[in-house]
């Protein structure tokens, strides 16, 4: 099934306050499949990271619909990937006046839908 990249809309989540490698996972599973499947599956499968997913994979459909005029129901997930964005530092104090250090990773969350022609 050949798909169009010209017709392709996407969509970024930046800044989410959630490891990569996570979210990863959860973009593997709805990588190439149609719009509708993703959706389906996103809403079923029991991670957090689904929910940014989910938020960022809408607004690329909008955006397909509203800037490009294609059809939701014609569209597949083209791209799906996410990078590391900028580690949060935080110290933890323990015992004996140390202090260990706490990272809390975040991610940009890129997915792109193209109609399927």
């Amino acid at each position: 099934m050949p798909v169009d990249t010209n017709q392709e809309a996407k969509a970024i989540a930046r800044y989410v306050r959630m490891s990569p490698y996570k979210v990863r996972r959860v973009l593997d599973q709805i990588r190439g499949r149609s719009y509708q499947e993703a959706l389906i599956i996103l809403q079923f499968m029991p991670y957090s990271a689904c929910e940014p997913i989910l938020k960022v994979l809408r607004s690329a459909a909008a955006n397909a619909e509203h800037n490009q005029g294609l059809e939701r129901g014609s569209l597949i997930v083209s791209q799906a990937y996410a990078d590391g964005g900028p580690t949060l530092k935080r110290f933890r104090p323990r015992a004996q006046g140390r202090a260990y250090q706490i990272r809390k990773p975040t991610c940009h969350i890129t997915v792109a839908v193209a109609s399927l022609e």
